[in-house]
């Protein structure tokens, strides 16, 4: 990679990730005004617990537990691997409640950050196997350090939800999602302080790698009495490389009744993603949301020139579009500029973006985040927040 890409990646990953931080505010919701006594939790305590709240129905509400947050006991935990893709933790997740919204309704379930997977036992899973580490769920090295010879790390990252109902003003964990990340570049030093090589894993062999030690996944989290009656969901996600302006995506997922010991049938997903404009010789599921993006681009382009760029990410769902998130870098940060270019943006974005789906425009300088827009799913009309200072 050159470095003139190299830093035109590293802004607009950043750029990109602040986009996050306003959508996150958005979701947090007003704290439930109930509480209730709850037997259930990984931590083995009781107290009082309180629900976040929902903002729509299609989130789900979360635990407050003597008024703290459940965090997950093992969030983050991964292999190590070389400047790695900060997509990847988030898509990881997000693509985690989208496929146990297939299994968990939103209207009957509420989310717990994983209580039941430690870091040290998941650490251990994530590990080479070996006679120091039985548990590991990666292969053992075979003492190679060629690229195509040696046996790469498949399993990049592991992580549970859980999904809790209530009854009898209790909460009781009625089902658990686990998310199995493998890669599909394996990055790895031959000396401590040396050159990164690559080991490419086919997306075939890291799907077949990963659904077979989804078998042992599942076997392991029936031993623990908490998870021995309820569904256990298991997803299969492929992470994107390194150098990749999106994160990855999820191939598969199982659905195991409770008590099942065994995974017997896997649910195919096509989702997709695509960074806009398109690279020179590829090209998108569908050219209609191509060409409004370029449209878009064009004329936002020609209306403010003091631009770095204009670019999107872009999920599929085989050829059907799912949702945007468009960038806009600039290059002013004169306060009236950045109103007039705001209320430009949400006439352009209306009458050129693709309809019917949700999208998410953030405005951003060296100086930080300047603005965004949204439009929720069906929505007609963008609405827009400008970052004033007092």
């Amino acid at each position: 990679m050159t470095f003139r890409r190299k830093q035109v990646v590293k802004r607009l990953r950043t750029f990109i990730a602040l986009a996050a931080v306003p959508l996150f505010l958005a979701a947090c919701g007003n704290l439930g005004s109930s509480s209730m006594s709850s037997s259930s939790g990984g931590s083995g305590k009781s107290g009082s617990t309180q629900l976040t709240g929902q903002t729509t129905d299609g989130d789900y509400e979360g635990v407050i537990k003597s008024g703290h947050y459940q965090t997950s006991k093992s969030r983050g935990v991964t292999n190590s691997q070389d400047s790695g893709n900060t997509y990847n933790l988030k898509s990881f997740e997000n693509g985690m409640l989208s496929v146990s919204k297939k299994v968990f309704s939103t209207k009957k379930y509420v989310f717990q950050e994983g209580q039941y997977l430690s870091s040290s036992t998941v650490q251990n899973w994530l590990d080479r196997k070996s006679k120091s580490n039985p548990d590991g769920l990666n292969p053992a090295s075979n003492g190679s350090t060629s690229p195509n010879k040696r046996n790469p790390i498949y399993i990049q990252a592991l992580e549970e939800q859980d999904y809790m109902t209530q009854k009898d003003n209790k909460l009781s964990l009625s089902g658990v999602t686990v998310g199995i990340a493998v890669n599909s570049v394996d990055y790895y030093k031959k000396t401590q302080y040396g050159a990164t090589f690559e080991t490419k894993i086919s997306k075939a062999a890291g799907e077949a790698y990963a659904k077979k030690a989804a078998n042992t996944v599942l076997q392991r989290l029936r031993k623990k009495s908490a998870l021995k009656n309820v569904p256990i969901v298991i997803a299969v996600y492929r992470q994107a490389s390194n150098d990749s302006l999106v994160g990855g995506t999820f191939m598969a997922y199982s659905n195991n009744k409770a008590g099942a010991t065994s995974v017997k049938s896997w649910t195919p997903l096509g989702e997709k993603n695509y960074v806009f404009p398109v690279e020179s010789g590829s090209s998108s599921p569908n050219s209609n949301d191509e060409s409004s993006f370029t449209n878009f681009k064009t004329q936002v382009e020609n209306f403010f020139p003091n631009l770095s760029g204009v670019t999107a990410q872009a999920r599929y769902d085989g050829k059907n579009l799912q949702g945007m998130h468009v960038n806009i870098t600039v290059q002013f940060y004169s306060q009236t500029e950045i109103i007039s270019f705001t209320q430009y943006l949400q006439t352009a974005a209306q009458k050129y973006l693709p309809s019917g789906v949700p999208i998410d425009i953030t405005v951003s300088s060296t100086d930080g985040t300047q603005s965004f827009l949204a439009r929720a799913s069906g929505a007609k009309k963008f609405t827009s927040h400008i970052f004033n200072s007092y």
